[in-house]
C-alpha cells in the first residue's frame, strides 16, 4: 500500500483536474498537501496558496510561500499548465508562445530550482513533473508551443535527475495523453477522434495520474529516478 505519512508535498494547479486528484490521493496516503491555485475564484477550499504562474518570479515566490507554511517540503508536484493555441497564421502566435513558456516551463523550472536548493539543505527530496504525450509525439499544428513546453519539461527533468540523484534528490516525469479534464476534447466529433486513437478505448482518469504520482513519491521504486512514465492507453508507445 502506498504511504506518504509525514511527507509535506507542494502541488501546483491543485484546484481541479489532475492536480485536485493528486491532492486527494496523496492526502489519503497520509501526506500534508500545500495546494496551489492561480486565483481564489478557482476554489472554494481554504488553505490554498495563490500565484499567477505567468508572472515573472512566480515560481520562486510560490515555493517560498510554501516554506512559510511548513518547515520542510519533502516533495513537489509541478502539475499546473496551460494549453493555448499558437496558430501559424493567427494573432495568437506571440501571446501563445510567451504565456505557454512562462507557465509551463519557466515557473516549474523556478520551482525546481528553489526546491533543489532546499533539498540540498535538508538531505534530499522528490519532484514529479507532469508533462504530456505531446512532449514526445508533438501536438496539432495550432499547439506547437504546448508541445515544445512539455518537451522542455521532460528534458530538464532528465537533466536534473542525472545530476542530482546521488544527492538523494529524485525527479520523475509523467507524460499523459488525453485525461478526463477540461483540457480534453469536449465536443462529440473531436471526442470520437481522440478516443479512436487510443487502443485502450478511453481517455485516462485524473485518479490514474494521481495514483502513479503517489507511487513515485512513496519511494517504492527509487531506481526509476529520471524515468518518464507514459499514461496514454497505448496511443503513443515508445
Amino acid at each position: 500500500m502506498t504511504t506518504l505519512s509525514n511527507k509535506t508535498i507542494l502541488v501546483t494547479g491543485a484546484s481541479r483536474g489532475i492536480g485536485a486528484a493528486i491532492k486527494v490521493v496523496c492526502e489519503a496516503a497520509g501526506a500534508q498537501i500545500i495546494a496551489h491555485a492561480s486565483r481564489p475564484s478557482e476554489i472554494i477550499d481554504d488553505g490554498f496558496l495563490f500565484e499567477d504562474l505567468s508572472q515573472s518570479g512566480a515560481g520562486e515566490r510560490l515555493f517560498n510561500a510554501a516554506l512559510g507554511k511548513a518547515e520542510r517540503i519533502d516533495a513537489v508536484v509541478n502539475n499546473a499548465g496551460i494549453y493555448l493555441p499558437s496558430t501559424l497564421s493567427g494573432n495568437d502566435w506571440d501571446d501563445g508562445w510567451a504565456k505557454t513558456m512562462a507557465v509551463n516551463v519557466q515557473a516549474p523550472a523556478d520551482i525546481c530550482r528553489a526546491a533543489i536548493a532546499h533539498y540540498r539543505e535538508k538531505g534530499g527530496g522528490r519532484i514529479v513533473n507532469i508533462a504530456s504525450r505531446a512532449g514526445h509525439r508533438g501536438d496539432g499544428i495550432d499547439h506547437a508551443a504546448y508541445a515544445a513546453s512539455k518537451g522542455a519539461v521532460l528534458a530538464m527533468t532528465k537533466t536534473w535527475a542525472r545530476a542530482l540523484s546521488g544527492e538523494n534528490i529524485h525527479l520523475y516525469g509523467i507524460a499523459p495523453g488525453w485525461v478526463e479534464t477540461r483540457m480534453a476534447p469536449q465536443d462529440i466529433e473531436n471526442r470520437k477522434k481522440a478516443v479512436a486513437d487510443i487502443p485502450l478505448g478511453r481517455v485516462a482518469q485524473p485518479e490514474e495520474i494521481a495514483n502513479l504520482t503517489a507511487f513515485l513519491l512513496s519511494d517504492a521504486c527509487p531506481s526509476a529516478v529520471g524515468a518518464t512514465f507514459d499514461v496514454n492507453g497505448a496511443s503513443y508507445v515508445r
